[in-house]
C-alpha cells in the first residue's frame, strides 16, 4: 500500500529536521484527471521547496509564463533547433495534465519548479548535424584517450537509434487485474477515482515489477539516457540545498528516479558524456484537444479529451452532468433530446456500470446507455457526440508576452487585424475582392501559399467575375514551425514571401511554372518581387524553342489581366512579355505543326486549345488577327497533322473566322473515301473532341461523317473503332443518344428509299454510342444466340437444355443450375 499524504509530510518533516533531501517520486500517466488530482494532493501535503518536471530542459526560461492569465490550456511547448526548425519536438500540456496541475502549483507558491529530461539540444541531433560535440572540461585530463573517445562514439551512437517501447506496462498490470484493456484497467484504478488517493508508492512498485519481468524486452538505450539525465538534474537540485523535492514523471521512469535505486553518479555522467549538443529555442504555442489524442499521431494520446476535461472541472453528479451536456448538443443540432431521455440514460449507465462491477459509469458506459436511449443504436449521432464532446473542440491560448520569432508575430499582427480565426476545425471562407479588407485577406493568403504555408487553400476563384475567391482554412500546430522555418527569408511575411518567390524564379526553368509563379506573385501583391521575376520570365521565354511550351505558360499570363481592375495591379508591366510570346507563338507553331507523331499531336492540340483561350482573354486585335492568321496555315497545311488540323479548322468556326459552308467543304476533303482512314479519324477527332452538338444540328456535316463510316471496309472500321470512341466519350449522355436516334433514322430512311439495300452496317450509330435502349429495339437473332449459347453456359458452370437443332434456334432459351 501506498503512504498517505500524511505519512510523506511526517517523512519529509524528519529528512529535513536530520539536514537530509528527501525525494518523492510521483508516478503518472501524461494527460489524466484521477493523476492530476493525486499529484494536487501529494503537493499539498509534502509542501516542496522544488518541483521537477519530465519535460525538456531546454524550454525552463518559459515556465513562468504558465502563470500569465492569458495562457490557456491545451497549449504545448515547442522546441526546435535554431538552425533547422523543422527539426522539433512538441511538449503538450491539457488543464488536466498532472504535468501542468504541478508547474501551476508551484507558480502559485513561489517554489522552484524546472523541467528534467535529456535537453531536446541532445536529442534532436541527428547525421544531418554538422555540430561538433560540447563537452565540459573533463576533471581527469587523462578522461580524453581513445577508449574514452570511443565510449563517447559509442553513446551517441546508441542514443541516435531509438527504438519503439517493447513491452505495454498498462497492458501487462491490466491482464493481471482480470482486464483486457490497459488504457480501461487505468481509466479505472487512477484516472476514474474522484478522491486524488495516493497511490504512488503502488505504481512504483508495480513498474519496477514490470521493468524486472521485462528487462530483455524493456531495454532502451536511449530510455537508459534519459533517465540518467533526470537523475543528474536531480542531484543538482540536492547540491543547491533543497530538502523536498518532489519529481513528477511518466509511470514508466519512475522506479529509476527512486534514490534507493540510483546507480552511482559517475555511471550516469558516463553514459552521458560525449553526447552531441545542437543551439536550440522553444516557444509556447495553443494546441488542440484534438491533437491531444491518439488518433492524431501523438505518442502519449489519450482517446477522450473532453471527457477527461469534464472529470476535472465538474465538481459533483458527473454522469448526470455528462448527459445533460450531451442532450444540449443534440438540441443544438437540431435532434431529439428529452429531459426523460437524460434521466433514462443515466440510469441505464448506472446499470450497466453496476453490472460489470464498477463504483461509478465510465465513459464506455454512458456511451452504450445514449446509443440505447437517444438513437436506438444508430451510430450517427454518436460520431457527433463523439467530435464535440468526447473529444472535444477547445484550442487554447498563449499571452502576448511569449517570444515569438519576429515572422511569427508579423503573422499574428496581420491575422488579429484581418479578424483571422486560426481554428482547426475546417471552415470555408468566400472574399469579396472589392471589399478592401477581402482584399487584404486574398493577399495574406496567397502570400502564405508561396511561403509553402498552406493554412488557406484556394478551392475556387471566379474564371468570369474577378472579385471573388473561396479559401478553405484550417489550423494545425506544426505551421507554427513553419512560419518559424519561413523566418529564415525574411522578418515580415512580405519581406519573407518576396524572398521566396524570387529564390524560386532562380531555381525554376520550365516557362509554364514560371509564367504561373509570375501570377501568384502579382495577385499576392509582392511589388519587390515582379519586376525580377518578369525579367526572368521574358529571359527564359527568349531562349525557349519548344512552341507548346509557350503556349502552355500563355493562360497565367492572360488570367493576370483579370485582376487589374479588382486587385489594383499594373498590368503593364507584363503586356510587354505576353506580346512578345503571342508573336513568337503565331510565326513558330504553322512549321512546328508539320510532321508530328501521335504524341506530339496529342500535346500540340491541347496546348492550341489553352492558347486560344488566353488569346481571346487578352482580347487584343492584332492577336486576334495573327493568331486566326497561324490558324488558316495550319488547317491547309497538307502535312499538318490531321488532328491538329481539324482543331484549328473548328477554332476558326467557332471564332466565326469561316462559314459552315467552307467547315463543309473542308470535311469533304478531309473526310472521304479517297483519304487514308487514319487521317480521317484523326480530323474528325480533332473538329469534334469535346463539342459535338455542331454534328447534331448541322445535318450535312452529320452526313459527310455517315457517308464515310459506310465506305470504309470493316477492317478499317474496327482499327479506327477506339479513336472515333474516344472522340464522343466526353460528350454528355444525352447528346450521344441523340445522336444515335439520328443516325438510326438516317439509316432507315435509305433502307426504305433502297438506297443502301439491306447491307447497310449501323457504323455511326455504334461508333457514337447508343443506349442499351437504342440495342434493345433491335430484332433478337435467335439463330444467332444458338451457335454460341452452349460455349456460354460451359463458361458459366450451368447445364444448357435444348431439343434438336430447330427447337434451338425456334424455342426461348431455357437454363438450369
Amino acid at each position: 500500500m501506498g503512504k498517505s499524504e500524511d505519512e510523506r509530510a511526517s517523512v519529509a518533516a524528519a529528512q529535513a529536521d536530520r539536514g537530509e533531501s528527501a525525494v518523492f517520486v510521483l508516478g503518472v500517466r501524461h494527460h489524466g484527471p484521477g493523476s492530476a488530482r493525486s499529484v494536487v494532493r501529494a503537493l499539498e501535503a509534502i509542501g516542496p521547496d522544488s518541483v521537477l518536471i519530465e519535460g525538456p530542459p531546454d524550454a525552463d526560461s518559459l515556465i513562468p509564463l504558465a502563470a500569465d492569465p492569458a495562457m490557456k490550456p491545451p497549449v504545448a511547448l515547442l522546441v526546435y533547433r535554431a538552425d533547422r526548425p523543422r527539426s522539433a519536438a512538441f511538449y503538450p500540456f491539457a488543464s488536466f495534465s498532472p504535468e501542468w496541475r504541478a508547474i501551476v502549483f508551484a507558480l502559485d507558491r513561489g517554489i522552484s519548479v524546472r523541467f528534467m529530461d535529456s535537453p531536446f539540444a541532445v536529442r534532436g541531433f541527428d547525421d544531418e548535424s554538422n555540430e561538433e560535440p560540447v563537452d565540459s572540461e573533463p576533471a581527469d585530463k587523462s578522461d580524453h584517450d581513445d577508449t574514452n573517445k570511443s565510449k563517447e562514439s559509442e553513446n551517441q551512437e546508441s542514443f541516435n537509434s531509438r527504438r519503439a517501447p517493447r513491452v505495454d506496462p498498462l497492458q501487462e498490470l491490466a491482464l493481471a487485474a482480470g482486464y483486457d484493456d490497459g488504457e480501461e484497467w487505468w481509466e479505472d484504478v487512477v484516472e476514474h477515482r474522484r478522491d486524488g488517493a495516493d497511490r504512488f508508492d503502488s505504481i512504483v512498485e508495480a513498474m519496477a515489477e514490470i521493468r524486472s519481468a521485462f528487462a530483455d524486452r524493456s531495454d532502451d538505450p536511449d530510455e537508459r539516457i534519459r533517465e540518467a539525465s533526470m537523475r543528474q538534474i536531480i542531484r543538482s537540485e540536492q547540491a543547491e540545498g533543497r530538502k523536498r523535492i518532489v519529481v513528477v514523471c511518466g509511470a514508466w521512469h519512475a522506479p529509476a528516479l527512486v534514490p534507493r535505486a540510483w546507480p552511482k553518479a559517475k555511471d550516469d555522467a558516463g553514459l552521458l558524456k560525449g553526447l552531441k549538443k545542437i543551439k536550440t529555442a522553444a516557444t509556447w504555442i495553443p494546441w488542440t484537444h484534438g491533437r491531444l489524442t491518439r488518433a492524431s499521431g501523438y505518442g502519449a494520446g489519450i482517446a477522450s479529451p473532453g471527457w477527461y476535461e469534464h472529470l476535472w472541472t465538474v465538481p459533483d453528479r458527473v454522469v448526470d452532468r455528462w448527459m445533460t451536456k450531451t442532450a444540449r448538443l443534440l438540441r443544438n443540432e437540431g435532434l431529439d433530446a428529452s429531459s426523460a431521455s437524460v434521466i433514462d440514460a443515466v440510469r441505464l449507465a448506472d446499470a450497466i456500470a453496476a453490472l460489470r462491477g464498477k463504483a461509478s459509469p465510465g465513459l464506455g458506459e454512458l456511451v452504450e446507455a445514449t446509443r440505447a436511449v437517444f438513437y436506438f443504436n444508430n451510430d450517427i449521432p454518436l460520431q457527433l457526440i463523439h467530435k464535440k464532446l468526447i473529444v472535444g473542440e477547445t484550442i487554447g491560448g498563449v499571452p502576448s508576452s511569449t517570444p515569438h520569432a519576429p515572422l511569427r508575430d508579423d503573422f499574428e499582427r496581420l491575422r488579429k487585424r484581418l479578424r483571422l480565426v486560426a481554428s482547426p476545425d475546417p471552415t470555408t471562407r468566400t472574399l469579396d475582392l472589392r471589399d478592401p479588407n477581402d482584399l487584404e485577406r486574398s493577399r495574406l493568403f496567397h502570400r502564405l501559399s508561396l511561403m509553402e504555408i498552406e493554412w488557406a487553400v484556394l478551392t475556387y476563384a471566379n474564371t468570369k467575375g474577378t472579385f471573388k475567391e473561396a479559401w478553405g482554412l484550417e489550423w494545425r500546430p506544426e505551421f507554427e514551425i513553419d512560419l518559424i522555418e519561413a523566418g529564415g527569408w525574411g522578418s515580415t511575411i512580405v519581406d519573407a514571401a518576396t524572398a521566396k518567390a524570387c529564390d524560386r524564379a532562380d531555381r525554376v526553368s520550365d516557362l509554364p511554372r514560371l509564367a504561373e509563379l509570375v501570377d501568384r506573385t502579382i495577385v499576392a501583391d509582392l511589388a519587390a518581387a515582379i519586376e525580377p521575376i518578369i525579367k526572368r520570365f521574358e529571359n527564359t521565354a527568349a531562349v525557349v524553342g519548344d512552341v507548346d511550351q509557350l503556349m502552355n505558360a500563355l493562360p497565367p499570363m492572360a488570367n493576370l489581366a483579370r485582376y487589374g481592375d479588382v486587385r489594383g495591379s499594373n498590368n503593364h508591366i507584363i503586356e510587354h512579355a505576353t506580346d512578345a510570346m503571342i508573336a513568337r507563338i503565331c510565326i513558330n507553331l504553322p512549321p512546328a505543326c508539320l510532321a508530328l507523331d501521335d504524341d506530339a499531336a496529342n500535346t500540340t492540340f491541347e496546348a492550341i486549345v489553352k492558347a486560344d483561350s488566353a488569346i481571346r482573354l487578352i482580347n487584343k486585335p492584332e492577336h486576334i488577327h495573327d493568331w486566326t492568321d497561324a490558324l488558316f496555315k495550319i488547317a491547309l497545311a497538307e502535312r499538318t497533322h490531321r488532328k491538329v488540323a481539324g482543331r484549328c479548322c473548328r477554332t476558326l468556326f467557332d471564332a466565326r473566322a469561316i462559314e459552315a459552308n467552307e467547315v463543309e467543304r473542308r470535311m469533304s476533303l478531309d473526310v472521304s473515301a479517297t483519304v487514308e482512314p487514319d487521317r480521317a479519324a484523326a480530323w474528325i477527332e480533332g473538329f469534334f473532341k469535346g463539342n459535338g452538338d455542331l454534328l447534331y444540328h448541322d445535318d450535312a456535316l452529320f452526313a459527310i461523317v455517315d457517308d464515310w463510316l459506310e465506305s470504309i471496309s470493316n477492317d478499317s472500321f474496327i482499327n479506327l473503332a477506339p479513336i472515333l470512341r474516344r472522340t464522343f466519350a466526353d460528350l454528355d449522355a444525352p447528346l450521344r443518344r441523340n445522336l444515335g436516334e439520328k443516325a438510326k433514322e438516317l439509316g432507315d430512311s435509305r433502307r426504305a428509299r433502297g438506297s443502301r439495300g439491306e447491307a447497310l452496317k449501323p457504323t455511326t450509330a455504334a461508333t457514337i454510342g447508343r443506349t442499351e435502349a437504342d440495342l434493345d429495339r433491335h430484332e433478337f437473332d435467335a439463330s444467332r444466340a444458338a451457335l454460341v449459347a452452349p460455349l456460354v453456359a460451359r463458361l458459366l458452370g450451368l447445364e444448357y437444355i435444348g431439343n434438336d437443332r430447330n427447337q434451338e434456334i425456334k424455342e426461348e432459351m431455357k437454363w438450369k443450375n
